[in-house]
């Protein structure tokens, strides 16, 4: 996704003039390395400041330029979140922040370097949008739109690198704000988002398996959240089942289960999430996943498929 992302904002940048990248002590990758090779007065290193960053950001946005505010998730919100606050958010600023390794992507680096709580953090303010693609080809159509959109300030969570393509054969095309259908089906609904859908589509694997139909659906829009077209997912199938890589409160699952109060839903609803709870554990990404109870075998065993 990073390599996604900066090959097409190198892309934009060249057509665009208004575009610009802030960064906070952080090598980019991929060709965002060549837009500050040929764009180097819209490229900015902030050095550890990402305060500055942000503020630098809204500064630009006030005098006509596109800036994206680029770093690891921990440091594009977390540190600098007064800042996303009063100076984008309260003037709805079109800034894109750009969060590389969402939820605990960065497994070995430590709870500092986890964003397990960005999505919770970056809903609460008002006039903020969160897009969290699952894929690079969704990456691509995010950051297209991000460099054109008027709206006001983006959340842009990506994971790191590495993502398999989920959405090339997509009933459904991508747009801001909607549900994106990846297969479709009528008994199980799998609403989920980001890199974590890779579990999704396993899972939805193993529904087939055991002789159901299956949606697999990516929400990759959070904020505005396609209320909708998840009632209509409630409506249309007898279980749905909710994966995201983000703590409990403040995300998809609880967001998915107001929608199905307020509709008064009567379908299955099991909801996966990352626990409420800092966990000392070191290892790899999945190892992470799994001290979270978020691998394919326990969210199978919690739904009766193994």
């Amino acid at each position: 996704m990073r390599n996604t992302f900066a090959d097409t904002f190198y892309e934009a940048g060249k057509k665009d003039a208004r575009l610009a990248v802030i960064v906070a002590d952080i090598s980019p990758a991929g060709s965002i390395q060549k837009f500050r090779e040929d764009f180097p007065d819209r490229f900015i290193n902030t050095g550890v400041a990402e305060q500055i960053m942000i503020g630098m950001c809204a500064g630009m946005a006030l005098r006509g330029l596109r800036p994206f505010a680029y770093t690891i998730a921990t440091f594009t919100l977390f540190r600098p979140y007064e800042f996303v606050r009063n100076d984008l958010c309260y003037h709805s600023l079109p800034v894109t922040i750009v969060g590389i390794g969402g939820g605990v992507t960065y497994s070995t680096l430590g709870a500092t370097h986890h964003a397990m709580e960005d999505v919770a953090l970056a809903g609460a303010i008002p006039n903020m949008s969160i897009i969290a693609p699952c894929d690079p080809a969704e990456t691509r159509a995010a950051t297209l739109w991000c460099t054109e959109q008027t709206r006001g300030p983006v959340y842009l969570r990506l994971g790191k690198a590495g993502e398999p393509d989920f959405t090339s054969k997509a009933p459904d095309p991508w747009e801001f704000g909607k549900l994106r259908y990846l297969k479709n089906g009528h008994d199980v609904c799998i609403l989920s988002y980001g890199p974590i859908i890779k579990v999704a589509a396993s899972l939805a694997e193993r529904f087939e398996q055991a002789g159901k139909s299956v949606s697999l659906v990516s929400v990759h829009t959070l904020k505005p959240l396609d209320r909708e077209g998840i009632a209509a997912a409630l409506a249309a199938h007898k279980q749905v089942v909710v994966i995201e890589e983000s703590v409990p409160r403040g995300g998809l699952a609880g967001l998915v289960k107001e929608t199905a109060w307020d509709c008064r839903a009567v379908c299955k609803l099991d909801t996966f999430t990352l626990r409420d709870e800092f966990i000392h554990n070191y290892g790899s990404h999945n190892d992470l996943l799994a001290a979270h109870g978020l691998d394919l075998n326990t969210i199978s065993a919690k739904l009766g498929l193994t």
